[in-house]
C-alpha cells in the first residue's frame, strides 16, 4: 500500500517525460558512434528518474505552501497535484524530505558518471537538480514566473537528449540536440496543455504560468504551434539528413496529436471535456518519442 501512494506522490507514470529523451539519446549516440554501454545507460535513466521524482515531490510542497493545489477543486489525473497531501495521505513534511533524498541519489549518480564519463555530466546535473528544486521554491520559484513551461522543454529535450548521448559516446553531438527539439517541444505541450484546468487556482495563488498570463483562449495557439513545430522539426530533420529517413515513422502520430488539437480548441474552458486532449498529448510525446528511437535503431542496423 505505501509503495502505491509513494508511486501516486511521484507522478510515477509520468517519468516518460525523462526516459523517452534518455532512450533517444542513447539511441542516436549508437546510430553514430556504434557504442552503446547499458551499465552507464540504466545509470542515466535511473538518475533522469530521481530528478524528475525529486522535481514532482517538491512540487507539490511548494504548491502547497502556496495553496495553489489546495485551492483546486477540480483537479484531474493529468493536472491539480498528486493530491497526497491534500488528501492526508502523507504529511507535506514527509513530501519534502523525499524530495531531498531524491535530489541526493541524483548528485550520487552524477558524480559517479562525472568520474567515470566526464565534467559534462556534471554540468548537465547540476542544472537539472537546481531548476527541478527552484521550479516551485523561492526565492526563484521559476513556474510562478511564466518561464517554468520553456525549462520543462529544455529540461526534458535538449537536456536529458544529450545527456544521456554524453555518457555513451563522451562528446556531444549536433543531431542528438536537433532532435532533441521534437521531444522538448512535445512535452511542453504536455505541460501547458494541463495547465488549462489549473488556471483559476493558478491565478489566485499568483501562479503566473503562461496559460494564466495570456488567458485560456489566447494560450491555445500556443498549443497549437508546440504540436505543430514538432512535426516541422522532424520533416526539416529528414530533409537535412540529420534524422534518418526512416525516422518519418513518427509522423504517424500525427493524427493523435490533431486529435488533441481539436478537442482542446472545442473543451479549453471545460475540465472534463479537455481530459482526453491531455491523454492524447501524453500519448502524443511517447509514442513520437519512441518511434524516433525505433528509427534511429534500424537505420544503424539495416541502413
Amino acid at each position: 500500500m505505501q509503495l502505491k501512494l509513494w508511486i501516486r506522490a511521484t507522478r510515477a507514470p509520468f517519468f516518460q517525460a525523462v526516459i523517452i529523451p534518455a532512450f533517444l539519446g542513447t539511441a542516436v549516440a549508437w546510430y553514430e558512434t556504434g557504442l552503446f554501454f547499458i551499465w552507464y545507460f540504466l545509470l542515466a535513466v535511473i538518475g533522469v528518474v530521481c530528478l524528475n521524482a525529486g522535481t514532482n515531490l517538491a512540487n507539490d510542497y511548494f504548491d502547497h505552501k502556496s495553496r495553489a493545489d489546495d485551492i483546486n477543486k477540480e483537479p484531474t489525473r493529468f493536472s491539480g497535484g498528486a493530491r497526497v497531501i491534500q488528501e492526508g495521505l502523507i504529511s507535506p513534511a514527509k513530501i519534502y524530505q523525499a524530495s531531498l533524498i531524491f535530489f541526493c541519489l541524483v548528485g550520487l549518480i552524477g558524480l559517479y558518471l562525472t568520474y567515470t564519463r566526464g565534467l559534462v555530466v556534471l554540468i548537465i546535473g547540476i542544472v537539472g537538480v537546481l531548476s527541478g528544486y527552484f521550479y516551485t521554491a523561492s526565492p526563484i520559484k521559476i513556474g510562478y514566473r511564466g518561464w517554468g513551461e520553456l525549462l520543462v522543454g529544455l529540461n526534458c529535450g535538449p537536456l536529458v537528449v544529450l545527456g544521456a548521448y554524453y555518457v555513451q559516446a563522451q562528446t556531444l553531438s549536433v543531431a542528438a540536440l536537433f532532435v532533441s527539439v521534437p521531444v522538448g517541444l512535445l512535452i511542453t505541450a504536455v505541460l501547458y496543455i494541463n495547465q488549462f484546468p489549473d488556471y483559476t487556482p493558478d491565478k489566485l495563488s499568483e501562479k503566473r504560468t503562461l496559460i494564466v498570463k495570456i488567458g485560456r483562449k489566447k494560450a491555445l495557439k500556443g498549443f497549437y504551434l508546440l504540436v505543430i513545430f514538432a512535426y516541422l522539426f522532424i520533416i526539416l530533420g529528414v530533409i537535412m539528413r540529420i534524422i534518418p529517413w526512416i525516422g518519418l515513422v513518427s509522423l504517424f502520430t500525427f493524427p493523435l496529436a490533431w486529435k488533441a488539437i481539436k478537442t482542446a480548441h472545442s473543451n479549453y474552458t471545460d475540465t472534463k471535456g479537455l481530459i482526453p486532449a491531455m491523454s492524447n498529448t501524453v500519448a502524443t510525446h511517447l509514442i513520437t518519442g519512441l518511434l524516433l528511437s525505433f528509427g534511429y535503431i534500424m537505420a544503424g542496423m539495416f541502413i
